[in-house]
């Protein structure tokens, strides 16, 4: 009792301190626009006034899987404010901030699209397509895939200014449409992305960084050890990446963009490199191996879908601007313009780079080859190869600080929500940033790199991410019939969604069809316990007793106050 009266005594103090700070504004803003804010529990349905600002202050904010519909039209009502009104309104506010720009976000596209595959291993599309001719028009193919499919995010993000991409589009269009299976692709979405698949990305991402870290350093000195302790040192490297990550992820979001924006200059310094290297054996004459064109093109419909689909994922990320609508300064032009500038530039420096693997190399040396990119800059650069695993480097912790970055606020918009705690969408009360998302990210990350090695669970996982890529295309044919009114700055083709739509279909079924295996029912079983979830915490609003106490313990640990955005 003494324990807990102590805490309660502390926490007591600290809101009071965080009332004082804010009330000012609040009463002020509450003055200008005659707006209700409710910050109290929606299930008690009380306004916020004077009084009950104060009860607030001196009593844990309780917290529900779900809210009522007033709260949820007040959030949405806000959330569809133009961006000249956003930016007007005051900096005092506890809410994210819109502080990414159009260089930032195409910053963003870049670097959460190229990860180290560019660099390690392009292989795979070579392999199924049998020939430098097939390989390349592969290359530009998947490129075109992928910036249509961004173009219908763009429509997307415009649509539902949000944060969330695929999680916002999929609660705009199907949540009306039935009491029980329309919130159920939002959530499963949720329970997929933000548990499983980018928390796994990253840790793979930080432990291929600790790979190109170490082995360079333990090469150069000539010292290396044990198996065993090789691996102990890697593991403690990538502990530290993961765990400087959630540091700048969870300090600013400013500090995120000065340092996404340095390492997108020279991820890209990186790929020109290549490009300049291959240029420069094509110029002297070295077209022995480009030259062999189409031969050994393979014909079979298996190896061509194959390929498309190993082009397709190293795509991956297209969607990561939509991700982030609410720190987007003007997302009804930023995010069409940085689309269209970012998916092409990728592609450009995609095809690129593989005309200059196939300019120096063979076919039978890229495919062989563990690392293209390190067997191109042993042929190709000599002493300088170094510069290969810096890139490699450079990348993955890059793309794996952006990718923590965008789900973060993944687990910030379905706390919103209700789909998760609602102490996921707490803001700092200084920074500005969702310290809870974060550090729950930060949290999943490390139990991955621990545990071991996940590659495979994320290949029997990812093939759902093309799933959830069409359900996005058929959210936008619907809400071209039901949200008819709504502001479309931006407007794609209707054929664009249904390529899109088929393409998705094709590749989600891929893995199950080509390559069936009993690994997909542990995934399958995944999605099972997420709708177990779904039925008692959100439809049957199923409310553990200690999530108060969580939510209290949460606030005075992190220093968090609910959004007020």
């Amino acid at each position: 009792m003494a324990k807990e009266s102590m805490i309660n005594s502390n926490t007591e103090k600290w809101n009071e301190e965080t009332n004082s700070s804010t009330k000012s504004f609040r009463e002020e803003q509450n003055a200008e626009t005659n707006v209700t804010i409710v910050m109290n529990h929606p299930d008690e349905g009380q306004e916020n006034n004077s009084d009950e600002a104060k009860q607030l202050a001196n009593n844990p904010i309780d917290t529900s899987f779900n809210r009522d519909d007033s709260d949820f039209n007040l959030r949405d009502n806000k959330a569809e404010k133009s961006s000249k009104e956003k930016a007007k309104e005051p900096d005092g506010r506890v809410m994210l901030k819109r502080e990414i720009g159009l260089i930032s976000a195409v910053g963003l596209i870049v670097s959460v699209m190229i990860g180290s595959g560019i660099f390690v291993s392009p292989s795979s599309v070579l392999e199924k397509s049998g020939s430098v001719g097939l390989c390349l028009i592969v290359w530009a193919v998947c490129g075109l895939i992928s910036y249509m499919g961004a173009l219908a995010f763009a429509e997307l993000g415009t649509v539902v200014a949000k944060s969330g991409a695929e999680y916002a589009f999929f609660q705009a269009a199907f949540t009306p449409l039935h009491r029980f299976f329309g919130p159920l692709p939002s959530f499963t979405y949720i329970w997929v992305i933000v548990l499983l698949v980018r928390p796994a990305e990253v840790a793979i991402l930080v432990l291929t960084f600790a790979e190109y870290v170490y082995n360079p350093f333990a090469d150069y000195f000539n010292n290396h050890y044990s198996e065993n302790v090789e691996f102990i040192i890697k593991k403690l490297i990538s502990l530290l990446a993961i765990g400087l990550i959630t540091f700048i992820n969870f300090s600013s979001v400013k500090l995120y963009v000065k340092i996404q924006n340095m390492f997108s200059t020279l991820k890209i310094a990186a790929c020109f490199i290549v490009i300049l290297g291959g240029f420069y054996y094509l110029v002297t004459g070295h077209t022995k191996y480009i030259k062999t064109g189409f031969e050994g093109t393979k014909s079979n419909a298996k190896d061509l879908v194959l390929a498309f689909f190993s082009g397709l994922w190293s795509f991956d990320g297209w969607t990561s601007v939509t991700v982030v609508s609410e720190e987007i300064k003007r997302p009804d032009k930023n995010i069409p313009r940085s689309i269209s500038i970012g998916v092409p530039l990728v592609t450009l420096l995609y095809f690129m780079m593989n005309v200059a693997y196939m300019t120096v190399l063979s076919v039978h040396d890229i495919i062989r080859a563990p690392a293209v990119g390190m067997r191109f800059a042993e042929v190709a650069f000599g002493p300088l190869s170094f510069m290969i695993p810096l890139a490699v480097a450079l990348s993955t912790f890059g793309c794996g600080m952006s990718v923590q970055f965008g789900v973060s606020r993944l687990c910030y918009a379905a706390g919103r929500s209700g789909h998760m705690i609602e102490s996921l969408s707490y803001i700092h009360i200084k920074k500005l940033t969702p310290a809870p998302a974060v550090v729950l990210q930060g949290l999943l990350t490390t139990i991955f790199i621990l545990v071991g090695s996940i590659i495979r669970l994320i290949e029997f996982v990812s093939f759902l991410i093309w799933i959830f890529y069409g359900l996005a295309m058929v959210a936008l044919i619907i809400m071209r019939k039901t949200k008819k009114e709504a502001p479309r700055p931006y407007k794609v083709p209707l054929c664009i969604p249904i390529f899109i739509c088929f393409i998705s279909g094709l590749l989600a079924s891929i893995p199950l069809v080509m390559s069936p295996s009993i690994e997909y029912l542990g995934a399958m079983g995944f999605i099972v316990v997420g709708f177990i979830v779904y039925y008692v915490f959100i439809f049957r609003r199923f409310h553990p007793r200690c999530m108060t106490k969580v939510t209290h313990y949460i606030q005075v640990l992190l220093q968090v106050v609910p959004s007020e955005g």
